[in-house]
């Protein structure tokens, strides 16, 4: 196994680090030498949550450290701890169960992490020396980073292409087999959402397919909207809504990254991994408001907004996914503002048809501490999305429930009786935190792979 440059198995240089809450604060201080003891009342040290303080011997050399810890499960609780220490080996001393230990590592990787792909980072951060490493929290931090990696990449080196070739690396990895279907095939192959708002642009849209594991296992399906940039199409975004819209193949990111990590532990699952690879771009064939588009399904489509484009691409995607007929059908997508406007940015929208399925989402995203917030398929809305002309607009001009009617409209492509679940995720942190910097984000990435997991016990 080989570990990343934020870890270590040498623990012999390795300088104590001490993991404390509030509540046990008063009772490990007062086990210290009296100079410790001195050193950290001096700056006032209580334990608490996001906290940390160093100290050195009698010589005046590095000697130790203590974190502050509310929630010994929570990644995030230690990752504060890449930033906050000196460079060196630090082992933690404090006595851990196999979770909060778990917890820890992923913890320190993700504070460790910097994309340094166009600037190399100038500090060199601290290790964390472990006798052993779990490898499936491994894993998991590979899948967030991916995630992270993709996202932060500029549309110019994450196109289309590009997000196929990737998705070919990992496909090769894994022995899985993989189809594209890409540009004017698109039409005689009959995914003409996709092809509509892709067409453009000079990276030709496509449709990337790969499917792993015994046909004997369960069938899950992934789809991940992959809008490499999205200028709003004809109905052109403003400079700030557009900036960072790099981040628009976020769900493809979180939905490929998923299935790499099922692979990697091989879970005893089949799973088919759908991504729409486009770019919503502006020029002389883009698709245009007022025009009807009818999609794989058969239903036609009246275009209200082009900016609303990333249902257009996942409605083909759902149809060819439930043509499949899996046990289980999840996507991801970063589908509207309106769920930021209502949730923030760290609670990724939750639409289910099952609340069997959507409770085991939830459940799962508290145990893993990565939480998820369930809103409503609240039908009635379906009134929004009325067209005079079309079965169906793609968008509403009214400022009501806009993360609801994205995913009634997404429903309607979901045939009767697929068991579905929908992630709206912003994909995205606005600005740095400890273990979050600024950029790519994945969420709810570690709560689906526990629920997966949970449904192969």
């Amino acid at each position: 196994m080989t570990l990343p440059s934020a870890y270590t198995h040498d623990t012999t240089a390795a300088l104590p680090l001490h993991l404390i809450g509030k509540s046990d604060h008063a009772e490990w201080l007062a086990a210290q030498p009296a100079h410790v003891q001195a050193w950290l009342a001096s700056h006032r040290f209580d334990g608490s949550s996001g906290s940390a303080h160093t100290w050195a011997d009698a010589n005046g050399q590095l000697a130790g450290a203590v974190l502050g810890i509310e929630d010994a499960l929570d990644p995030y609780a230690y990752a504060h701890a890449p930033r906050a220490l000196p460079a060196g080996i630090w082992h933690a001393v404090t006595p851990l169960d196999p979770a909060a230990r778990n917890a820890l590592q992923l913890g320190w990787g993700l504070g460790c992490y910097r994309f340094d792909r166009y600037k190399a980072s100038t500090r060199t951060t601290p290790q964390l020396a472990l006798p052993g490493f779990d490898s499936e929290t491994l894993d998991i931090l590979a899948a967030c980073l991916r995630v992270r990696d993709l996202v932060n990449t500029p549309t110019e080196h994450m196109g289309p292409d590009e997000l196929e070739a990737i998705a070919r690396t990992v496909a090769t990895a894994h022995a899985a087999c993989i189809t594209v279907i890409a540009g004017e095939d698109l039409l005689t192959h009959n995914y003409p959402t996709i092809h509509a708002v892709g067409r453009a642009s000079h990276r030709a849209p496509r449709l990337i397919e790969l499917s792993w594991g015994d046909a004997a296992h369960p069938h899950i399906m992934l789809c991940g909207k992959g809008v490499c940039f999205d200028t709003g199409g004809l109905d052109l975004k403003a400079a700030a809504g557009m900036r960072n819209m790099k981040k628009d193949m976020g769900g493809a990111a979180h939905a490929l990254a998923l299935a790499e990590l099922v692979m990697a532990r091989k879970l005893p699952l089949r799973i088919t991994l759908l991504i729409a690879a486009v770019e919503n771009a502006v020029g002389p064939n883009a698709f245009r408001p007022g025009d009807i588009i009818t999609t794989r399904q058969n239903v036609s489509v009246e275009i209200d907004n082009t900016d609303a484009e990333g249902r257009l691409v996942l409605c083909d995607a759902l149809t060819r996914a439930c043509e499949l007929n899996p046990a289980l059908l999840l996507d991801f997508a970063t589908l509207t503002g309106a769920a930021r406007i209502a949730l923030g940015p760290d609670l990724p929208a939750l639409y289910a048809n099952d609340d069997a399925l959507a409770n085991a989402w939830l459940n799962a995203g508290m145990q893993t501490r990565d939480p998820l917030w369930r809103m409503p398929l609240w039908r009635p809305y379906l009134r929004y999305l009325t067209s005079g002309i079309a079965d169906l607009a793609n968008a509403s001009n009214s400022s009501m429930a806009g993360s609801v009617t994205a995913a009634l409209y997404l429903e309607r492509f979901v045939s009767e009786g697929t068991r579905w679940a929908h992630l709206d995720v912003y994909a995205w942190n606005d600005s740095d935190r400890p273990g979050r910097p600024a950029g790519g984000e994945a969420l709810g990435l570690r709560a689906a792979f526990a629920m997966l997991q949970a449904h192969c016990l």
